[in-house]
């Protein structure tokens, strides 16, 4: 088995975003078993998790919501181009597709 790690290199708003995810999903949710169903994903995402949190100085900050919204925004912006008002249009249009 190969245990060699690997590097995973994300902005400062991914990171942020990934780990308010993260932390949304493995601790304030009630299904998190029904959202990854696979155990054996656990065990990464829980890696990274921990990592994002000895990471992040922003999770600690001051205005948490408005913070994590800023970097959701910059993202949303960076991903569809164009204003985030634009890129949340296009977001709710390709909300409904699923990977085949």
């Amino acid at each position: 088995m190969d245990e060699e790690a690997i590097t995973i290199r994300l902005t400062r708003d991914q990171a942020f975003v990934l780990s308010d995810w993260l932390y949304q999903v493995m601790f304030e949710s009630d299904d998190l078993e029904g959202i990854v169903r696979d155990r054996a994903v656990w065990s990464p995402m829980y890696a990274i998790s921990g990592t994002l949190d000895k990471t992040l100085s922003e999770i600690f900050m001051p205005e948490y919501g408005p913070r994590l919204e800023a970097a959701k925004d910059r993202l949303r912006a960076n991903l569809y181009g164009g204003p985030a008002s634009q890129s949340h249009r296009v977001r709710a249009a390709e909300s409904g597709r699923r990977r085949g």
